[in-house]
């Protein structure tokens, strides 16, 4: 087949990136030819609360992508949708994350489908976001109108499809692994290198810090004299995306300083496999959620999770197999990070985290697309 994926890719970093660019490598792997499309404007300044949006590392290699897409320019929409539609791709997958998108994606597809051959299949991230928006209603009905098929990565998205359309054929497939991180290293190899103390024990929080993700609760549960007699540590790996005074002020308040590492930096791809491979659990905390890269990332480094019951969250960490699932309660989040400890399940965790993952791959992903474009 001809493939060609709209979203976001290389000069642009984070997750979405990864993803595009890691299932365009897989269909190269199956033999098919494949092209990226991705924005010369993402974000208006207004929208983006990161320090960049730009990558620092070098091209992904053997990956054609043409910077082409200004979200915010119509015109420039359909000049891209009738520069597909001449190409005659059999497949178009659109990765959906943000209502802002809708207008811009929408209006691609549309132009696409015009040369009646491509089959328009969006990935949802999310149909409803995290962060409300006037119009954002709107602008989901009008992207979802002009697509022929969804994948949706967790029930709870699934179920928000249904809100905009009940006809078109849908598929759920999990989030793949995030297997382009690097290799499993030894834990206290991993601590050296990020200069943290070899006898302390870590837990993780790792990515893009916003409201939702529920940072404020973990930090409330370090404040547990149990924890502190555990000698746990929490690690804040990822950088603000809003405004961290409020975290800083309730670190002090909590008494907790010398207890959070914070690397509140971006975390380049390169160093990710060490924060991990420090850990000896990632924790999630988040108030709302449909499902998280983070938990896929986790699966490849085999680390144990916890996740609170919200979303998608609790469909791919089976409570006490692999971690635990909790209420997002500050308390809860403790308990569970004791017990952790105190029964001292890490082993068992990671054992059965090797067999779990194998449900993640990511041809898993290109079979339900692959099913769902012959039903299109």
């Amino acid at each position: 087949m001809k493939v060609i994926i709209l979203g976001t890719a290389y000069p642009y970093r984070g997750g979405l990136s990864a993803f595009n660019e890691r299932l365009a490598y897989e269909y190269q792997s199956m033999g098919h030819e494949v092209e990226i499309y991705t924005f010369t404007l993402q974000y208006p300044s207004f929208l983006f609360p990161g320090k960049t949006q730009y990558s620092d590392g070098p091209a992904p290699e053997g990956l054609v992508i043409h910077r082409r897409v200004n979200s915010c320019n119509p015109l420039n929409w359909v000049s891209v949708g009738r520069e597909i539609a001449k190409k005659r791709p059999d497949l178009m997958i659109t990765k959906f994350w943000l209502p802002f998108m809708a207008p811009c994606f929408g209006t691609i597809a549309r132009c696409v489908r015009r040369n009646g051959h491509t089959r328009c299949v969006s990935i949802l991230d999310n149909v409803i976001p995290h962060e409300h928006r006037i119009g954002d209603k709107a602008f989901v009905r009008y992207f979802v109108g002009a697509e022929d098929g969804f994948v949706a990565m967790s029930r709870s998205v699934m179920n928000d499809l249904g809100l905009f359309d009940v006809v078109k054929p849908r598929a759920f497939c999990p989030h793949p692994l995030y297997d382009h991180y690097g290799q499993v290293m030894p834990k206290d190899e991993a601590k050296r290198m990020l200069g943290l103390d070899g006898g302390t024990c870590y837990v993780l929080f790792f990515g893009f810090i916003r409201d939702y993700k529920g940072l404020d609760l973990l930090l409330d549960a370090f404040a547990d004299a149990r924890l502190k007699a555990k000698n746990v540590k929490l690690i804040v790996a990822g950088e603000f995306y809003g405004d961290s005074k409020p975290y800083m002020e309730q670190i002090a308040r909590l008494g907790i300083a010398d207890r959070v590492e914070l690397r509140t930096d971006f975390i380049p791809d390169s160093e990710v496999n060490r924060y991990f491979c420090a850990a000896d659990i990632v924790a999630q905390p988040y108030k709302t959620a449909t499902q998280s890269g983070v938990t896929q990332v986790a699966f490849h480094f085999e680390r144990p999770m916890l996740v609170t019951n919200v979303g998608g969250l609790p469909e791919i960490v089976p409570d006490g197999k692999i971690g635990f699932v909790v209420e997002p309660e500050a308390r809860q989040i403790a308990d569970a990070l004791v017990r952790y400890y105190s029964e001292r399940r890490e082993q068992e965790f990671v054992e059965n985290i090797k067999v779990e993952k194998t449900k993640y791959a990511w041809s898993n992903m290109t079979d339900a697309i692959a099913s769902l474009s012959h039903s299109c």
